[in-house]
């Protein structure tokens, strides 16, 4: 079951041609000063996306401990609406997922089991409980996912663009249980988000995010390159290549099929 979490995870949380490593170098150097105008940076970065529904067809590759191959991904997003996702391997369906305002759902063929939850799923494999649709989507199309205010984060300039990092350790509570994270987002001079960063200073823990390769489309910054780090007890990666974007709108069905098991996020 944990090969179909993490390609329905894959399938919902992410969105991405070439992954770049992010080196010493591609890092940020260190602040000059602060941001003169903080309200219009914060402003521009809460900025919805316009689009009404964008198609992605893309690659996905996870590095779990297990052989998982390579996937072949149809993303469909409605905005505001729905997430809709079909994933092959080499030319069998694997797994179908669709997010909704209300929660997700999705089905691993291979093993014929499925799942049906609100956010509290995806909140409980990253460890974090912010994540609801809207989240999602933002976080899908390379924008500001995370809540984010002048009053608790400090903002700076570099000579890449822009960073904000947590005045203090954010506290994130999920299921009863109280986690604190040091937080860092990177923007490029266009206020593109580029990376972001969690990590838990009583753990190892860490996620994290790279968004690279961007291109404009419809007006609209898209990045074409996604990296997920997940680390904890072991580490998990997800690699998404994104190969073509089409506009229009498009049918989307999902139905679990019959003598399907449902599965509970433990």
């Amino acid at each position: 079951m944990k090969s179909s979490i993490i390609i329905i995870l894959s399938a919902l949380l992410i969105t991405s041609c070439s992954v770049q490593k992010k080196t010493d170098e591609d890092q940020p150097v260190s602040t000059i000063k602060p941001i003169e105008n903080n309200a219009q940076f914060f402003s521009a970065i809460a900025k919805q996306s316009s689009f009404d529904a964008v198609k992605i067809n893309s690659k996905i590759d996870a590095k779990t401990g297990s052989f998982i191959p390579t996937l072949d991904a149809v993303i469909y997003i409605e905005n505001g609406q729905k997430i809709w996702m079909n994933l092959t391997a080499v030319i069998l369906q694997a797994a179908r997922g669709v997010a909704t305002p209300d929660g997700v759902k999705g089905y691993y063929k291979l093993d014929k089991t499925y799942i049906d939850s609100d956010f509290s799923y995806l909140n409980k494999l990253l460890n974090v409980n912010f994540i609801d649709y809207n989240a999602l989507q933002n976080l899908l199309l390379g924008r500001t996912f995370l809540p984010v205010s002048d009053e608790n984060y400090k903002l700076t300039q570099n000579a890449q663009g822009f960073n904000l990092s947590s005045k203090q350790t954010q506290k994130i509570t999920e299921n009863g249980k109280t986690t604190e994270y040091n937080i860092a987002l990177d923007y490029d001079k266009d206020l593109n988000l580029n990376y972001v960063i969690l990590s838990n200073p009583q753990s190892d823990e860490q996620l994290e995010i790279t968004y690279s390769n961007r291109e404009i489309l419809n007006n609209e910054s898209f990045p074409k390159s996604v990296k997920i780090i997940i680390k904890a007890k072991k580490t998990d990666e997800i690699l998404i290549e994104n190969t073509k974007f089409d506009f229009s709108r498009m049918e989307t069905t999902y139905s679990v099929p019959a003598n399907y098991t449902k599965k509970e996020i433990k």
